[in-house]
């Protein structure tokens, strides 16, 4: 089995989008090239950095246009710079 490892202090996010089909409200179909990209994604793989503030399965904001899209296996990543990650989404109680 092979596997997409970063190095270099870079991070492997998992992009691949479930390929739905959006449509508005009218019914006028959007295609993917119209589609804003998320800016969120699943952190997959971790270069070694000290001191990481995220680990894998952390979900995280990145930099809009950022990283390095590719295509691996039949799945959509991006390799981005570990400084171009800018927040980790937590989960929180309310009070």
């Amino acid at each position: 089995m092979k596997e997409l490892q970063p190095i270099n202090q870079n991070v492997l996010l998992d992009i691949t989008d479930e390929a739905k089909e959006q449509t508005t409200a009218s019914g006028i179909i959007i295609p993917d090239t119209a589609r804003e990209k998320p800016k969120t994604a699943k952190v997959i793989g971790l270069s070694n950095i000290d001191n990481a503030e995220i680990s894998v399965g952390d979900i995280v904001l990145f930099k809009e246009y950022s990283g390095t899209e590719t295509e691996f296996e039949g799945k959509k990543y991006l390799i981005l710079p570990y400084a171009d990650v800018l927040a980790k989404i937590v989960e929180t109680e309310s009070i």
